[in-house]
C-alpha cells in the first residue's frame, strides 16, 4: 500500500504529469495543503500538483518574505555587475577576437559589407552600442595588441558586459522558479557571480555574452511560461510565450549553436502538449488553440524576426566591402562601390568576349594567371595558374573557338552548353591548358597551365563548356549560370583547390584538374566581368537577385565557411573532454612579462564542484527513484526534494547535454568558450543538486545538529568559492609581472594543472 502511495505522489505532483478531470483553480486560489505534521505518515505525499512551488524547504518561510527577496534580487544584481563592469577599459588594447568583432562593429557603422560565419545580430548590436556611446568605425582592428588611444571602445566593451551581468541574475530566477529554493538560488548565482571564466568572457568586445545572454533569457522565459498553465491565454501567458519566442529568435540571430536552445524549448513544448492531450478535461478545440498558439509564439514569430534581422543586415551593409569576394557576381551587384553595381554588360556568353570567371566554393578566388613558371619539380615548367581572391587585370581571359576561326560578322555567335572552347590570358596570350602532370599540392589532381603563345596552342588547350542544370544548345547567361568547364583529352574537370599555394606561386590558391567530377562549388564558376562591343548591353539592376535569394545565398556560405574553420598558427583549440575539467584556457592578451596577461580559465572551485554535480546527481536521482518504487515512508518534504532533482534538475540536465554533446560531432575547429553555454546549465544543476544534498542532512544527524551540519555545508561551498575567486581573479582583471612559475608572481604556485598556460 505504502509503494502505491509513494507511486501516486510521483503521478500527481510531477509538473508535467497526465491529469484526468483536473479541477481549475482561480487565480487566487492556492493549493490543498496536507494538514498532517507527521512525516512518515503513509498520507504524507499526497500532494496537488505543483505543491512544490509553495514550499521551500529549509529556506521557506524566508522565502516567503517579499522584503528579503527583494534585498536578495538586489545583492544578486549588485554584485553581479560589479564583476562585470570592474576595469571594463583595461586593458586599453585590442584582446583575443576583438579584432574580429569590434571590426565588424565599425563595419556596421561605415555600412561596409563583409563576411562571417555567424548570423549579423550580434555583430549589429555590437556596432550600435559603439555606435550610440560616440565611436565613430575608424580604429582598424588590425591584430591584438593594438592600442585603442583615443578611439572610444568602452561602449562596445560595456554592452557586453552588462548582457553578460544578466547571466547570474537569469539563472537566479530560473533556479529559484524551478527549486522554489532561494537557498539552490543563491548557490548558482554564487557560482557564476564568482567564476572568473564568466567574468572574463562577457568585459571583452565578443558575440559570447549576447549569445549567452538570449539563451539564458529564452530558458528563463520557458520556465515563467511553464508557471503560467493554469492561466492559458492570460495577459502574463502570453507574454512569457512571446519572450519566449523573441529570445530563441535573439540567440539564433548570434550564432547557430542557438539552435541547441531551440531545441530545448521545443522537446519542452512537445512534452507540455502531450500533457495538455491527456486532460480529459479539455476539449479538442482549447488543445487545437493552445497547439496553434505555440506555434506562433514558438515557429512563426521566431522565424519573422529571424529573417528580419537579415532584412536589416542586408539593407544596412550596401557598400562594397571585404566581404564581396566570398559570394556571388549577382549578389556582388547589389552593393554601391564594386565594380558590378549598376553596371552595364552583355546578358549572354559570345566567342570573342573578353572575360572574369569566377569560382563558387567560398574564398575561391577568379581564375588567374601571370608570366611566372611552376618551379622545377612541380609538374611541367610552364605559366602558373591560380585563383586570386582580388580583381586584378590578370584575370581577364579571351573565349576563342576550338578551331581558331572567329566569326567576322556584326553579331557574334554565342557560347552554349556542350560548346568546345578555347580561354587565352589576355596579358600573356598563353591558352588555359591542362595534362597529366600531378597538381602542386593535391596530388590526386592534375596540373592547369598557361601553354602556347599567341593564342597558338595544342589539343589539351579544349575545354567543354558544361551549364550545371542545362542542357545541349541552353546559353550561358552572365552572373547567374553556374559553369563547369571539362578538359577534353583527360576528362577531367576544372577545379579550385582552396589551398593556398607556397610563395612561389605567390600564395594564391591552387587551380587543378579534377578527375572527380560530382559536382561542387570547388568545380563550379560562372562569368563575372563580359566585355564584348558587337553585343548590346544590359543594366545588371535586372539580374539583381531577390530577396530570399541573398537570404539563402548567406546561409550556405556561413554553412560552408563553418565547416572550413582551420585553427590558426599558435592558436589554442581544444576538445571537448577537456571542458568540463578545466583542462585548458584561453589567452586573451600578453604573453611576457611586460605585457598585459588576461587568461580565460574557469574558477576551479566553480568548475570542479559542476563536475562533481555531474556525477552525483543521476546517483541521487536513482537513489530517490529506487526508495519510491520500493514503497519507502517518505516525508512531504523528501518527497519535493525528490521531484525537484528528478523534475526540473532533468530539465537542466537535458540543457546541459545538448549544449555540450553535439560538440563531439563536429568536424570543425573547437575552442574553450564554446562550452560556456553548457556551463550555466551544468552551474544551475549544480545549485539544484547541492541544495538537496544539503538539505537531507537529517537522515544523518537529528535537529538541531543537522541544520547545524547544513549551515556549515553551506559557509564551506561559499568559502571555497570566494577564496578560489580571491586566487584566481587577477586572472580576469589583469596581470603583469613575473609568469606563474618565476618568484614574485601574483600567480605563483596556482598552476594547478600543467596545461593551465598563465
Amino acid at each position: 500500500m505504502a509503494k502505491e502511495e509513494c507511486f501516486t505522489q510521483l503521478n500527481t505532483t510531477g509538473d508535467t504529469s497526465t491529469l484526468r478531470n483536473r479541477k481549475h483553480f482561480p487565480t487566487s486560489a492556492k493549493p490543498l495543503q496536507r494538514t498532517s505534521k507527521d512525516k512518515d505518515s503513509p498520507t504524507a505525499g499526497h500532494l496537488p500538483e505543483d505543491a512544490t512551488q509553495s514550499s521551500n524547504g529549509t529556506s521557506g518561510n524566508f522565502s516567503k518574505d517579499p522584503q528579503s527577496s527583494g534585498l536578495l534580487l538586489m545583492l544578486v544584481v549588485g554584485l553581479s555587475f560589479s564583476t562585470r563592469l570592474y576595469k571594463i577599459t583595461e586593458p586599453p588594447h585590442v584582446c583575443w577576437d576583438e579584432t574580429h568583432f569590434g571590426k565588424m562593429g565599425s563595419y556596421y557603422i561605415n555600412r561596409t559589407f563583409f563576411f562571417d560565419v555567424h548570423p549579423p545580430l550580434g555583430k549589429m548590436l555590437i556596432g550600435l552600442a559603439g555606435y550610440m556611446t560616440g565611436y565613430d568605425g575608424t580604429f582598424p582592428f588590425v591584430k591584438p595588441g593594438d592600442k585603442y588611444e583615443h578611439h572610444n571602445y568602452w561602449g562596445m566593451r560595456g554592452f557586453c558586459a552588462v548582457l553578460g551581468s544578466f547571466l547570474p541574475i537569469f539563472a537566479y530566477l530560473i533556479v529559484l522558479e524551478l527549486s522554489q529554493s532561494h537557498t539552490a538560488a543563491l548557490i548558482t548565482a554564487t557560482l557564476l557571480i564568482f567564476d572568473t571564466g564568466c567574468i572574463t568572457i562577457s568585459q571583452y568586445i565578443l558575440l559570447d555574452p549576447i549569445l549567452l545572454f538570449f539563451i539564458m533569457a529564452a530558458v528563463l522565459s520557458m520556465v515563467k511560461f511553464n508557471q503560467q498553465k493554469y492561466r492559458p491565454f492570460s495577459w502574463y501567458w502570453w507574454l512569457w510565450l512571446v519572450l519566449t519566442g523573441v529570445n530563441l529568435a535573439g540567440a539564433l540571430g548570434v550564432k547557430f549553436v542557438g539552435l541547441f536552445v531551440i531545441l530545448l524549448v521545443g522537446l519542452n513544448t512537445v512534452w507540455d502538449l502531450w500533457r495538455l492531450l491527456g486532460d480529459l478535461s479539455l476539449s479538442l478545440v482549447e488543445i487545437t488553440k493552445h497547439f496553434l498558439a505555440r506555434i506562433v509564439g514558438l515557429i512563426l514569430l521566431p522565424l519573422f524576426l529571424y529573417v528580419t534581422i537579415f532584412a536589416v543586415h542586408f539593407v544596412v551593409l550596401n557598400k562594397s566591402g571585404p566581404g564581396d569576394g566570398f559570394f556571388s557576381s549577382a549578389f556582388q551587384s547589389r552593393l554601391i562601390g564594386n565594380n558590378l553595381h549598376n553596371a552595364s554588360m552583355p546578358e549572354y556568353l559570345a566567342y570573342g568576349s573578353t572575360i572574369t570567371v569566377k569560382n563558387l566554393r567560398i574564398a575561391g578566388g577568379y581564375l588567374h594567371s601571370h608570366w611566372h613558371l611552376y618551379p622545377e619539380g612541380v609538374g611541367a615548367r610552364q605559366q602558373q595558374v591560380t585563383a586570386y581572391l582580388h580583381k586584378d587585370y590578370n584575370n581577364l581571359w579571351l573565349v576563342h573557338r576550338q578551331d581558331h576561326n572567329e566569326s567576322q560578322s556584326e553579331t557574334p555567335d554565342l557560347v552554349r552548353h556542350g560548346d568546345i572552347i578555347r580561354l587565352e590570358h589576355k596579358e600573356t596570350t598563353r591558352n588555359l591548358h591542362g595534362h597529366l602532370h600531378e597538381a602542386p599540392l593535391t596530388k590526386k589532381h592534375f596540373q592547369v597551365t598557361g601553354y602556347g603563345i599567341n593564342g597558338t596552342g595544342d589539343t589539351n588547350d579544349l575545354w567543354q563548356v558544361e551549364v550545371c542544370g542545362g542542357r545541349k544548345g541552353d546559353l550561358v547567361k552572365v552572373l547567374r549560370s553556374k559553369v563547369r568547364f571539362l578538359h577534353r583529352a583527360t576528362g577531367c574537370v576544372l577545379y579550385s583547390s582552396g589551398k593556398t599555394l607556397p610563395k612561389w606561386g605567390w600564395e594564391q590558391v591552387e587551380v587543378t584538374c579534377s578527375p572527380y567530377l560530382k559536382e561542387t562549388p570547388s568545380s563550379q564558376w560562372n562569368i563575372e566581368d563580359h566585355i564584348n562591343p558587337k553585343l548590346p548591353n544590359i543594366s545588371l539592376s535586372v539580374l539583381k537577385p531577390h530577396f530570399l535569394e541573398i537570404l539563402l545565398e548567406s546561409h550556405i556560405v556561413m554553412i560552408r565557411g563553418n565547416r572550413g574553420l582551420k585553427p590558426k598558427d599558435n592558436e589554442m583549440n581544444s576538445k571537448p573532454w577537456h571542458w568540463p575539467i578545466n583542462y585548458q584556457g584561453l589567452r586573451f592578451s600578453g604573453v611576457n612579462d611586460t605585457e598585459y596577461r588576461v587568461y580565460l580559465l574557469g574558477n576551479p572551485v566553480v568548475w570542479w564542484m559542476n563536475l562533481a554535480s555531474l556525477g552525483l546527481y543521476p546517483i541521487m536521482v536513482a537513489v530517490a527513484s529506487i526508495a519510491i518504487q520500493r514503497g519507502f515512508s517518505l516525508g512531504q518534504k523528501r518527497i519535493e526534494h525528490a521531484l525537484v532533482l528528478m523534475g526540473k534538475g532533468g530539465l537542466l540536465l537535458l540543457g546541459w547535454l545538448l549544449h555540450y554533446a553535439p560538440f563531439y560531432t563536429m568536424g570543425r575547429v573547437l575552442y574553450f568558450h564554446h562550452y560556456f553555454p553548457a556551463m550555466l546549465f551544468s552551474s544551475m544543476l549544480t545549485g539544484i543538486t547541492f541544495d538537496v544534498l544539503l538539505k537531507i542532512t537529517d537522515l544523518l544527524l537529528h535537529p538541531p545538529y543537522s541544520d547545524w551540519l547544513q549551515r556549515l555545508g553551506q559557509a564551506v561551498l561559499l568559502f571555497s568559492v570566494l577564496y578560489s575567486f580571491y586566487l584566481f581573479h587577477p586572472l580576469s582583471y589583469g596581470m603583469t609581472g613575473p609568469l606563474a612559475h618565476e618568484p614574485g608572481s601574483t600567480m605563483a604556485g596556482l598552476k594547478w594543472m600543467d596545461s593551465w598556460e598563465f
